[in-house]
């Protein structure tokens, strides 16, 4: 029962709805990320590196060929387009995350800061920051009496 209990907890509290909507966002924006790289930056990117489609290039080590038995013996090769595709595609979404981090980061120092008008600083921070400024006074007042 317990275990039920905490497990209501974590999902009223909004954890799990939180993480169910990033899951579905990051399933979303890699599809587009997908998207703007093999429709939109991967063709001028093969034309500059000749004719055909950057995933299809290799270097080929062992070409395809039949044994002595008849059987086929599969082709050797290194697929460097490939790799360069989704190295494109991990660069785009760890740019893009660090500039969600960055974005909210500045949101919260902006949030944090007592002094900042412009954002309605919560009761907690502003209670701290008095509690802050009155301990600076009493100990300048004890300083000067010492």
């Amino acid at each position: 029962m317990k275990f039920f209990n905490e497990f209501k907890e974590f999902a009223v509290k909004g954890n799990m709805i939180d993480m169910a909507i990033g899951i579905i966002i990051g399933a979303a924006f890699s599809k587009v990320v997908d998207v703007l790289v093999k429709k939109v930056l991967l063709p001028p990117l093969s034309l500059l590196s000749g004719n055909g489609i950057l995933s299809n290039k290799k270097i080929i080590l062992r070409e395809t060929s039949k044994s002595e038995t008849g059987s086929i013996i599969d082709e050797v090769a290194i697929g460097y387009g490939e790799f360069i595709e989704v190295f494109i595609d991990f660069f785009i979404i760890a740019f893009t995350i660090f500039l969600v981090i960055k974005f909210m980061n500045r949101l919260r120092k902006k949030s944090e800061d007592s002094k900042d008008v412009t954002v309605v600083t919560p009761k907690d921070i502003e209670l701290l920051s008095k509690l802050t400024e009155l301990m600076e006074e009493q100990n300048k007042i004890l300083e000067k009496q010492s």
